[in-house]
């Protein structure tokens, strides 16, 4: 430490320090004014509980540093996006996806001079609310308990669960893109639009990736218009997809593609459901990890007492929505794990 700062910590100078940082998020502001008239901006936006301003962050900025160092991202880590505790290093998680819907969006965002802040924390947060063993999971839990979509839990998750119970308190921007990246709803700003669109962009072409690598596809078995369109490395893909969509929403106020390459998309998108999410080669590993799910949700629907506590608190006593709020919460290998202590004999 120099000198200097030395002297200002020991004399207790807050006015040296203070005025120069309250400048920062001013900036930050500021340079907002220059993106796009159909920006969200950051100073607009609103949280559930009001909040003293950070003195350096803008609010999206502290909403996505708030989502990146919880808890329930870090599980994303361990939660699988199509193969279930694979053999090899290289496969994607919940986590890795994230991250590239991160970094696709936030190409498309600086394209069309909208706010990558907003668009990383959206991404970041978009699928924490995932059940161990990615959709299938979730189609077990929706069985038993009759409704459950991973998109509600995700908000759930970040405005009442994360943090011991107290939430994040993100802002209303980024709630709505996280809640609406999925289903028929459309996102507000135009940034959880390209969220919403960027999403099926990363995990259908790194998924078709896995699957490459798993040796469940071949370039070759792509339909003859992904292949004209889109191309067949993954790299090609994206990069024509995010061009596409750049051009095509430039000077408008939502996010668009072009016939052509939203129609190889869909296309694209149908081939990969046929050919990897339901194929036969993943049916038995599917199989096993929806009677995880089903069993520990049985267990300790039948003996909430064991549940952490304070599950049930933050469910104001509903057992059956503590006991979904726990086993979503579980990762893949955690979920194993328990498995095997509840039922399996040493």
């Amino acid at each position: 430490m120099s000198e200097t700062i030395k002297h200002r910590v020991s004399k207790q100078e807050p006015s040296l320090l203070v005025p120069f940082a309250l400048n920062i998020r001013e900036r930050s502001e500021k340079e907002e004014e220059r993106l796009s008239p159909y920006a969200a901006k950051s100073k607009d936006a609103r949280r559930e509980r009001l909040e003293e301003e950070c003195p350096i962050r803008t609010k999206f900025q502290r909403d996505r540093d708030r989502i990146l160092h919880s808890k329930p991202f870090r599980r994303l880590k361990h939660k699988t996006q199509v193969y279930i505790a694979p053999s090899g290093d290289h496969y994607r998680t919940r986590m890795t996806h994230s991250l590239e819907v991160s970094q696709i969006c936030r190409t498309i965002a600086r394209g069309l001079q909208l706010n990558e802040d907003l668009i990383e924390a959206i991404a970041l947060g978009h699928d924490v609310g995932h059940t161990p063993f990615g959709h299938v999971g979730e189609e077990a839990l929706r069985r038993i308990i009759k409704y459950f979509e991973h998109n509600e839990q995700s908000i759930r998750i970040l405005k009442v669960l994360a943090r011991d119970g107290q939430g994040l308190n993100l802002t209303e921007p980024v709630l709505d893109g996280i809640l609406h990246h999925t289903g028929d709803g459309i996102p507000k700003t135009l940034e959880g639009q390209i969220v919403k669109t960027g999403d099926r962009i990363a995990y259908l072409c790194h998924d078709y990736d896995d699957a490459l690598r798993a040796g469940l596809l071949l370039p070759s078995d792509l339909p003859e218009i992904v292949k004209r369109t889109l191309g067949v490395k993954p790299s090609d893909m994206i990069t024509t997809m995010v061009i596409d969509m750049i051009e095509a929403s430039q000077g408008q106020n939502h996010i668009a593609q072009t016939s052509e390459v939203g129609g190889a998309m869909h296309e694209f998108r149908q081939f990969m459901f046929a050919r990897v999410y339901n194929s036969p080669t993943l049916r038995e590993e599917r199989r096993k990890g929806q009677y995880i799910v089903q069993a520990l949700y049985e267990y300790y629907r039948q003996n909430t007492f064991k549940l952490p506590q304070d599950f049930l608190i933050w469910a104001n006593g509903d057992e059956t929505q503590a006991v979904a709020d726990y086993i979503s919460g579980l990762t893949d290998n955690y979920a194993i794990d328990l498995f095997q202590r509840l039922f399996v004999p040493r």
